[in-house]
């Protein structure tokens, strides 16, 4: 399975980049918060995460591979995510991804059917959904954790995750936790646990 290409992006199109590596030139499909990202880097060299799917009739015999392709891990988590809800799958996925990862997580999060069921094909049934199924895995997707970041940055992420959580255990609403988690993040100060970060985020409300 590929799950990276690296290459020369050659054209651009509403669904798809060209990428030009070695010999070959492959039609990678991307969602459309993707191609606002390489519309600026046409004719440079790129890398994509990649997931591959095939197209077709199995019962006919004619299948296609094709790619999807993203900038990161982090988007490529949150499209398998998407694709897993039933009545979504890769073609419904890819035509709705319009909107940044953030975006579309915090509307999960905060169950804004009404934004979810604005997105191409995703209509109040399948928003509902969506709501259902991933509401509660969004924390890391609303929060913006890349996964390409430092191990010792990853780590800290993580900790930063298991405090938005603890938060929302303990009563805040999904964007106040979140707001919350967001100023410690931004702040120079490194954390290594939970009760750290607890205890920061309390002491700073009593000043």
């Amino acid at each position: 399975m590929i799950t990276r290409i690296t290459g020369k992006l050659v054209r651009l199109d509403s669904d798809a980049a060209t990428i030009a590596a070695g010999a070959f030139e492959y039609e990678v499909f991307i969602p459309d918060f993707v191609r606002r990202q390489l519309q600026t880097v046409i004719g440079q060299d790129v890398s994509l995460r990649t997931i591959e799917y095939l197209e077709g009739n199995p019962a006919r015999g004619n299948l296609v591979p094709r790619m999807i392709g993203f900038t990161n891990d982090i988007e490529r988590e949150f499209f398998d995510c998407i694709c897993s809800v039933d009545g979504v799958g890769v073609k419904k996925a890819l035509r709705a991804m319009v909107r940044p990862v953030r975006d579309v997580a915090v509307a999960i999060e905060e169950q804004d059917i009404k934004q979810l069921s604005a997105l191409p094909g995703i209509g109040a049934a399948i928003a509902e959904r969506i709501v259902a199924k991933l509401r509660r895995k969004m924390a890391k997707f609303a929060l913006l954790i890349q996964s390409e970041l430092p191990a010792e940055q990853i780590a800290e992420r993580g900790v930063l995750n298991d405090a938005y959580e603890a938060l929302v255990a303990l009563g805040h609403s999904a964007p106040d936790a979140r707001e919350k988690i967001e100023r410690i993040a931004n702040s120079s100060r490194k954390f290594k646990s939970v009760e750290e970060i607890l205890d920061e985020i309390y002491r700073t409300q009593q000043k």
